[in-house]
């Protein structure tokens, strides 16, 4: 038996690096994942490693902040799995300018993935959380239901040519610690991981190809120059980035019964490093 046998969870963003490595965790403990990616095949890669491997998991793809998604993302796991236990808001990627240079579409689309999406998200759950809640009362049981809002150390000190990814970020600390006040009534525990410098296509080295992707009809630039690469390394006090393995551990925990008593909290995994 995992820690989280019988668990429905939710992972958004979970195609591809920390959101993947966050979903097969879950589901190694015993959740039942709905994975949610922007791109298709890359949710059903994951959801075909859970179930090979004996697990359960649905793959609901799509943008996070399309109209309607939330509802569609939280009807899945009550659909599929009977319910909501687990929520991870991990889905995101960066769109750089400096401040003067940044367009109101560059600051509306990262806000609104970064923060409006997990917000609705939340919201589409609420109702459902609330009424598991009225039926496990009346049977006298008490049942701890886990949000990890996904963060980063931009969020705490801000990041040269990321004024929409910073305060979007900022905006998930707001947003974690509010929802644990009003849901601590639930028995839901609501706290935040701010990632560092972590290992995935969106950071990898430009002078070992760099490269772009693209998000919904725009070509986005991802990666980091060579030389700000080993500068970021040599202040993280760990001396490395972290695996998106690493990464999906420090989220994962938070969902376990030793953190049912972990609320309203903003955990920076960084190897030290806060910024």
């Amino acid at each position: 038996m995992g820690k989280l046998e019988g668990r429905a969870a939710l992972v958004s963003g979970a195609g591809r690096g920390v959101g993947r490595a966050t979903a097969l965790k879950l589901a190694a403990e015993g959740a039942s994942v709905v994975v949610n990616d922007l791109d298709a095949g890359p949710a059903a890669d994951t959801v075909e490693k859970i179930t090979s491997a004996g697990g359960q998991a649905i793959a609901v793809p799509g943008s996070v902040t399309a109209n309607g998604f939330a509802d569609r993302f939280i009807g899945a796991a009550v659909e599929s799995f009977g319910g909501v236990d687990i929520i991870i808001n991990n889905a995101g990627y960066t769109w750089d300018n400096v401040v003067q240079k940044m367009s109101d579409e560059q600051w509306d689309a990262i806000v609104d993935l970064h923060l409006k999406a997990p917000f609705q998200i939340l919201r589409a759950a609420q109702p459902i959380i609330r009424a598991a809640v009225q039926r496990e009362a009346e049977r006298g049981i008490v049942v701890h239901r886990k949000v990890v809002n996904v963060s980063s150390v931009s969020g705490i000190r801000g990041n040269s040519g990321q004024a929409n990814y910073s305060s979007a970020k900022a905006g998930l600390f707001g947003l974690t610690k509010t929802l644990a006040k009003e849901w601590g009534r639930y028995h839901v525990n609501v706290n935040c991981v701010a990632f560092g410098f972590i290992e995935t296509r969106l950071s990898q080295p430009i002078a070992e190809g760099g490269s772009t992707i693209e998000v919904e009809g725009r070509e986005i630039k991802v990666g980091v120059p060579a030389q700000a690469y080993e500068a970021i390394k040599m202040i993280v006090p760990l001396g490395r980035a972290g695996s998106p393995e690493e990464a999906a551990g420090s989220v994962v925990m938070l969902t376990y019964p030793e953190a049912d008593y972990v609320s309203g909290q903003v955990l920076v995994a960084g190897g030290g490093y806060e910024g």
